[in-house]
């Protein structure tokens, strides 16, 4: 593991993505057959997890993927505003109990860590590896294959216009996020919110949604337009509010 890392970060990167994709699809694969929602899913992403958060202390790198708290000031909390608006999305027109009340703890635990790894690994590893060379092809690769290794979803039996969507606001939150990560320093917020969000598909009531929407098609555009959005909005606002890991003087 140590000398795929020093060697190349890209591939190291890249390795890890394959390993969480297909572990990921076999894992979603097993849960069908078993008919246990998430619980094979929970296993490996913990245990894919907490094997690189050992790695990662071990090798003294949490600094340089910005698992740290921020730099900048708590009083400058009222910036994550869009982004826990963003984040809480799911449930904003209700909570519901989709699953028996185990298979929602897999499901949320299962998300939560999904957070993490993903942002690790495409913010921490693919990113980190590729800005020695040039930001904003990082940023650019960072947030397109992100969105695009949505396209599993195909595999796993999701509906092609919804995975289309999710990839498009897949890409908006990755530009958004990597954004945050490198101009604010801190993994940590980007963390916490791709868990949160993933986390509220498993209790936000659907129902409740159709029936403000009129259609799942439509709460779909919509919800997706109004993130892509703000997701823009935001990123410009931290381009000019926070500068080498730390919040400008100025708002």
């Amino acid at each position: 593991m140590n000398r795929i890392y020093k060697k190349n970060e890209v591939t190291f990167a890249i390795i890890c993505i394959a390993i969480y994709v297909v572990g990921t699809s076999m894992c979603e694969a097993l849960s069908e057959s078993l008919g246990i929602v998430k619980l094979p899913s929970m296993i490996f992403h913990t245990c894919f997890g907490i094997m690189l958060l050992i790695w990662l202390r071990r090798n003294g790198l949490f600094e340089r993927y910005g698992l740290a708290v921020p730099a900048y000031p708590a009083v400058r909390a009222w910036f994550f505003i869009p982004l826990f608006l963003i984040g809480l999305s799911g449930v904003f027109f209700g909570v519901t109990l989709k699953y028996t009340v185990p298979e929602t703890v897999f499901y949320i635990v299962s998300m939560l860590w999904v957070g993490f790894l993903e942002e690790i690994i495409f913010r921490g590893f693919l990113f980190k590896g590729m800005a020695r060379k040039n930001i904003k092809t990082a940023v650019a690769v960072s947030s397109v294959t992100f969105g695009i290794g949505h396209i599993v979803n195909l595999l796993n039996g999701q509906d092609l216009t919804e995975t289309v969507f999710q990839i498009i606001f897949a890409v908006s939150v990755g530009f958004m996020l990597v954004t945050l990560f490198h101009k604010g320093g801190s993994l940590i917020p980007c963390i916490v919110f791709h868990g949160v969000n993933n986390a509220c598909s498993a209790i936000g009531s659907d129902e409740a949604a159709l029936r403000v929407f009129g259609s799942a098609e439509r709460e779909l555009f919509v919800s997706v337009t109004v993130s892509v959005i703000l997701c823009v909005l935001y990123s410009i606002a931290m381009w000019k509010t926070l500068s080498d890991g730390k919040a400008a003087e100025t708002a």
